[in-house]
């Protein structure tokens, strides 16, 4: 069982950065991965970056690599995206999901669980 609530959406500037938060919760949490996605109006779903059960990050978007960083915080089951040097094309509806699995795959993978998402506008 895991249920996963994301937070920190709203309006950024462009140039700007902002947290997104994923809160999970539920014992599955220990051996599950979790990643970030977005999707765009009229655009496919992408994924964005993977953490491991230790922490360990993998990107999926190339088009955000160097700019958004993935981390997290076992103690408090809590996955959060930061992200910098936003622009308009980076505002979408952003989610994370979890997988029972320890290690992320080296490409988006089909998740089980999903929060609702949070909506990031990024426009001056």
């Amino acid at each position: 069982q895991l249920q996963l609530v994301e937070s920190g959406g709203g309006l950024v500037q462009p140039g700007g950065s902002t947290k997104l938060s994923c809160a999970a919760s539920g014992s599955a949490f220990d051996y599950s991965a979790i990643g970030w996605f977005r999707q765009a109006p009229g655009k496919e779903r992408e994924g964005i970056s993977c953490v491991d059960t230790t922490g360990k990050s993998t990107s999926w978007a190339d088009s955000v690599t160097g700019k958004f960083f993935i981390s997290r915080d076992n103690r408090n089951k809590m996955v959060n995206l930061h992200m910098n040097n936003l622009t308009p094309e980076d505002s979408a509806v952003y989610s994370c999901a979890a997988a029972p699995i320890r290690s992320c795959p080296t490409r988006p993978y089909e998740m089980p669980y999903w929060g609702k998402g949070t909506l990031v506008t990024v426009s001056s």
